[in-house]
């Protein structure tokens, strides 16, 4: 693991958006590349769509295959690293699910055996692809995937959370017999830590694949009940980071704040530059933080319809290549930051069991009192219920004093301090 933090950015194309794929333009992706390497970024995230790559189970396209090597070894050329996604999936409001999988075809994805076998050789072909690449870092199972495993999907391939663990045990596999060694992980969206019936858990998260991801998006509630200059919304990736690190085993297991970003019209576009320093500041007074890696690079052009209106703008730059003050904020970080944050503490004790999980959502008791800490000048952390006492547990992470979410001083009037 890397002593510094990492910074990089996913990799939205400023041409043809992910059907880029459909007509791949090399020099269009070395352009893209060129426009973050000189905001001195050090990684991109790249997304494969699953239907493009393997439209029949049986069928792993080459040509798709080699186009995902040329844009890794374009990445090397301009001293970029790549993560490559996988089971694409759900990008931005759309599903990309092959035909395979669906309608007449239709089979889960998470417990269906042959469906499960043409995952696997997937996963296991890119990352064979890409295994002798030295700036490949690894696969990422996909996108969110989590989102098809319940509501509020509006077609959910139900499963069990031990079926969901064997899968990612089976996923994860797969990526390493393709590619030994590298870093291989999954990641999802915040229902795992905040939805009580999501199938994929938090200890899950912290305890499969090689470090754990988050993804912070403060129109969950955050912005909405708090505002956009509030503690919970700049600190809610910070909040992210720390709460995975409850379950995790390893007390010094990395995090990744894989997904992050500034969604208008909650954050302004105006203010979009402030909530970027203030939520990269934040975290990276998280101890044992991976990288941060921003959604997204390019602006989704105009041209292409159906998408949610926010999703225009999210970019660093815009649809034709131009920095905003977004990428100003992310290449000055990238380029000074150099301190190492002093542990955290202070423990908030939150449930182990994921059917309570909801208590540590934006409205909940430990939310709410983990922020209440923050505004009184805290640096929280937390720590499962059932390792609240586990002094060798509490010794290796540095705590000195664990607080249930009860025993912190009631917000003022007008709700959480802002």
């Amino acid at each position: 693991m890397p002593s510094a933090v990492r910074f990089g950015v996913n990799y939205t194309p400023s041409e043809g958006w992910f059907h880029h794929w459909l007509d791949f333009d090399l020099d269009s992706v070395r352009a893209d590349l060129d426009s973050l390497a000189a905001l001195g970024l050090d990684h991109i995230r790249v997304f494969p769509l699953w239907p493009y790559f393997q439209p029949n189970r049986t069928l792993i396209r080459p040509r798709a295959v080699e186009h995902l090597v040329q844009l890794v070894d374009a990445a090397a050329e301009r001293g970029l690293d790549v993560n490559v996604d996988g089971l694409q999936g759900h990008l931005s409001s759309f599903d990309f699910l092959p035909a395979w999988t669906r309608t007449w075809h239709r089979r889960n994805l998470f417990t269906d055996p042959d469906v499960i076998d043409g995952q696997a050789a997937y996963l296991r072909t890119l990352a064979a692809a890409l295994a002798g690449r030295p700036n490949f870092l690894g696969m990422t199972l996909g996108n969110e995937v989590n989102q098809f495993s319940a509501g509020p999907h509006p077609d959910p391939d139900r499963a069990t959370e031990a079926e969901i663990d064997r899968w990612l045990t089976r996923m994860l596999a797969a990526c390493e017999e393709g590619a030994p060694g590298r870093v291989h992980l999954h990641a999802e969206y915040d229902a795992t830590w905040y939805q009580d019936d999501q199938p994929f858990t938090p200890a899950q998260a912290a305890r499969h694949g090689a470090v754990t991801a988050v993804h912070s998006w403060v129109f969950n509630g955050t912005a909405q009940r708090h505002g956009r200059t509030s503690v919970p919304t700049e600190h809610h990736a910070a909040y992210l980071v720390e709460l995975a690190k409850a379950w995790a085993d390893d007390p010094h297991r990395p995090v990744w704040l894989q997904e992050v970003g500034a969604p208008a019209p909650l954050i302004p576009p105006e203010h979009a530059a402030a909530f970027t320093e203030a939520t990269v500041m934040n975290a990276l007074d998280c101890p044992d933080l991976w990288g941060i890696t921003w959604w997204c690079s390019h602006d989704v052009s105009r041209e292409l319809a159906d998408f949610p209106e926010l999703e225009y703008g999210l970019g660093l730059l815009t649809n034709d290549r131009k920095p905003k003050d977004t990428a100003r904020v992310l290449e000055r970080a990238a380029r000074e930051t150099s301190r190492t944050p002093e542990p955290r503490t202070t423990a908030l004790v939150v449930p182990a069991d994921p059917s309570r999980r909801s208590l540590c959502a934006p409205g909940g008791p430990v939310f709410d009192a983990y922020f209440r800490l923050v505004a009184d000048g805290v640096r929280p952390t937390t720590v499962l219920d059932a390792r609240a006492g586990d002094r060798e547990h509490l010794g290796a992470r540095g705590i000195t004093e664990v607080v249930a979410p009860d025993q912190v001083r009631p917000a003022p009037p007008g709700g959480t301090p802002s």
